[in-house]
């Protein structure tokens, strides 16, 4: 897609400024594709099946042009804006984003919500066979693969979100980012969503499974503990207004 292009598509008004920062990336079950740039341009540029192949070599020739016309787009803007992209970070900003980045590795939310994707696979893990079997008796509802399929999406989602939010909110607080929304709480948001769902998914698997099934009630209880930090830590998250998903409450 050549730049022109990505300029008049980006000017349609049907789309939603910022509706994909704060989402699940989860296309095929989002409500809000038709509004959203990042879907559409991925639409346009890999709607032939040769170059939806991640594994096909005209898939990264595509993407890598994407990203040559997207790197020219922001350096023009960098150059009416008067930023210089070579010189954002100096050396001491590059040991302050090392610093950063191992507080947040440390960080309690963070080392429960990678804990959370070694549960899910250990639990997983030589249970094939099961489920292969009792998918095909459920299917009133939310299925059982269904629910499997919700845990999978979310399984390294909910980490990384929770990363993001925990770095955010320390970069804000170093900054002094107040007239801004908060872009730690919209990251938060959308990894308690994340958590929620995980939640429910479970609740689902074990109305199915018997074998592991406190094992599914711990991972429950886990996950909600999981959601009671992130809610204590990050108390606005949940009236965060996510731009296209969100509701904004009337006045009075």
């Amino acid at each position: 897609m050549n730049r022109e292009r990505l300029k008049k598509l980006a000017a349609e008004k049907r789309f939603i400024p910022g509706i994909y920062n704060y989402c699940d990336r989860w296309c095929e079950r989002c409500p809000q594709t038709s509004r959203c740039l990042n879907f559409s341009v991925s639409e346009e540029e890999f709607s032939d099946p040769e170059s939806r192949d991640i594994g096909n070599e005209a898939f990264w020739n595509k993407l890598s042009g994407t990203l040559r016309e997207a790197m020219e787009l922001l350096r023009e803007s960098a150059e009416k804006w008067g930023v210089e992209l070579e010189t954002l970070d100096s050396p001491e900003d590059i040991e302050n984003i090392k610093a950063r980045d191992a507080v947040v590795e440390n960080h309690l939310l963070c080392r429960a919500a990678k804990k959370y994707i070694g549960f899910v696979e250990d639990w997983f893990r030589g249970r094939e066979t099961l489920f292969f079997e009792t998918v095909a008796a459920a299917r009133e509802g939310v299925s059982l693969d269904q629910a499997i399929e919700v845990i999978r999406w979310y399984q390294y989602f909910i980490c990384a979100k929770v990363m993001r939010a925990v770095r955010g909110k320390i970069e804000e607080g170093e900054e002094g980012w107040e007239e801004f929304p908060s872009d730690s709480d919209g990251s938060a948001k959308i990894g308690l969503i994340a958590i929620d769902r995980s939640i429910a998914a479970w609740a689902v698997v074990q109305h199915y499974i018997t074998d592991g099934s406190q094992e599914v009630i711990d991972i429950i209880a886990f996950l909600d503990s999981l959601r009671q930090g992130v809610e204590e830590t990050f108390p606005n998250a949940r009236s965060f207004i996510r731009p296209g998903f969100d509701e904004i409450e009337p006045n009075g």
